[in-house]
């Protein structure tokens, strides 16, 4: 490259020199992930972009931290955003996920990290299992967050497979589910997991994405956060947690908007200083099937 620009008139020097420097700048704003706290003991890694406020993203169930590439795009150039990938998700070793439970032990370490690297109420957003993690997040340790942006997750996703659902009474079925994840086939997880990637996404594209996540994920790590999922229920705990959240959830075509409204709300009731913004026309995954929408009411739920 540089060969080519030997005789060339000084311009050409001039913008082989803006290159190279916004290239150095790029560099020095985004760090590679880092394991947390170090590789044999990591809960996840974090990568770090961007300069300003802090901000922590953490991905859903089997997600790579790839679902936020959009989000840090349009974010990076006013927030340091520190982008988590759970341990044992979308092909990251699994570290200290590799046995015992998944949820609280990554949730103490998320706490660990915003107090090691002097994070300041940092505003915490979570996708679905990491929605979820945000208010474990809140409830466990008040002073970390200054805020709280959950997508798409309830404070007890048990309420999907009944109502009226308790931990007790799932605890089987959950144990259950958390059983057969390990021991079933790897053609027939594909083939379960493609169908629910159906679900979760609209775009053929980001359902091949997110059933590659799900089928590089560690399987037993998948299958014990699903569990862990089940067995936490936060809503006898929402009227104590005080931070500040927003809930962006999503309604899709054909979808009852009145009765998700009502779904979402009655499940936060107890929780103060909670505002709901709705996403017309997406499934699970708001910020690849709507991101224009997505960003719009993010940017809201920031200021």
């Amino acid at each position: 490259m540089l060969i080519a620009f030997c005789g060339k008139p000084a311009r050409y020097v001039a913008i082989l020199v803006a290159v190279v420097v916004a290239i150095c700048v790029a560099v020095s704003q985004s760090k590679a992930a880092t394991p947390y706290p170090d590789a044999a003991s990591a809960r996840f890694s974090v990568s770090v972009t961007g300069s300003g406020p802090d901000i922590i993203l953490i991905p859903g169930l089997a997600s790579s931290a790839a679902v936020w590439d959009g989000t840090v795009a349009h974010l990076k150039d006013h927030y340091r955003l520190h982008v988590l990938n759970l341990a044992g998700f979308a092909g990251e070793p699994a570290g200290a996920n590799a046995t015992g439970e998944v949820l609280a032990p990554s949730v103490a370490a998320l706490d660990a990290y915003i107090k090691a690297n002097h994070l300041q109420k940092p505003v915490v957003i979570g996708h679905s299992l990491g929605g979820l993690m945000t208010l474990m997040l809140a409830k466990a340790h008040p002073e970390d967050a200054g805020k709280l942006v959950i997508v798409d997750a309830l404070p007890y996703v048990g309420v999907i497979f009944n109502p009226a659902a308790t931990v007790d009474m799932l605890k089987p079925t959950a144990t259950a589910l958390r059983d057969g994840m390990i021991s079933t086939p790897a053609e027939v997880f594909k083939s379960q997991q493609s169908q629910t990637a159906q679900s979760l996404v609209a775009s053929t594209a980001d359902q091949a994405r997110v059933l590659d996540w799900s089928m590089t994920s560690d399987r037993r790590v998948l299958a014990q956060s699903f569990y862990d999922d089940l067995m936490i229920d936060l809503r006898p705990d929402l009227a104590a947690i005080a931070t500040p959240a927003t809930l962006l959830y999503p309604v899709s075509a054909g979808q009852n908007a009145e009765a998700t409204d009502a779904i979402y709300r009655s499940n936060y009731a107890a929780k103060p200083a909670m505002t709901f913004i709705r996403i017309d026309n997406s499934r699970h995954f708001i910020m690849l099937d709507q991101p224009e929408a997505f960003y719009q009411a993010l940017d809201g739920a920031l200021k």
